[in-house]
């Protein structure tokens, strides 16, 4: 398990306060960089429904397995097989995989304020917007082990 630094004195995390974050829906964490989309069979079933599409046919033409787990395929771009890069957008962004919606959040983005900037360089969502609560930070922070 991750652990993130706290503040001795409270025992909370260093964001207890909360960080700010509004998606800007750029697309930045859908493009560019090679990578893994994770998904299980529940969020498979979901994003197929998403695009009317049978969950065997949509998990042959966009999912492939990397060990035991699977992901979404990717473009020869780095970009994800279900970003429209025409329209700037995901195509399921409704039925988005848990990787998706906990983004920024993810222990690795949080676990020091020197980390959380480096987010917010690549990120133009991230340090803007309302505060998101330390509670909620938690549970998308929970959602998966990336």
């Amino acid at each position: 398990m991750n652990k993130t630094p706290s503040d001795p004195s409270s025992g909370q995390p260093w964001y207890r306060e909360g960080l700010a974050f509004a998606c800007t829906g750029c697309g930045q964490c859908c493009t560019g960089d090679p990578g893994y989309v994770w998904v299980n069979q529940a969020e498979v079933e979901a994003i197929a429904a998403a695009l009317d599409m049978d969950v065997e046919i949509f998990e042959r033409a966009y999912v492939h397995h990397v060990g035991r787990r699977r992901s979404l395929q990717e473009l020869p771009n780095g970009d994800c097989v279900l970003f429209d890069a025409a329209a700037a957008r995901c195509t399921v962004y409704a039925a988005r995989p848990r990787q998706c919606r906990s983004w920024p959040f993810w222990p690795s983005n949080i676990r020091t304020p020197d980390a959380w900037r480096r987010t917010c360089e690549d990120c133009p969502g991230a340090g803007k917007g309302p505060v998101i609560p330390l509670e909620e930070m938690e549970a998308l922070r929970g959602l998966i082990q990336i």
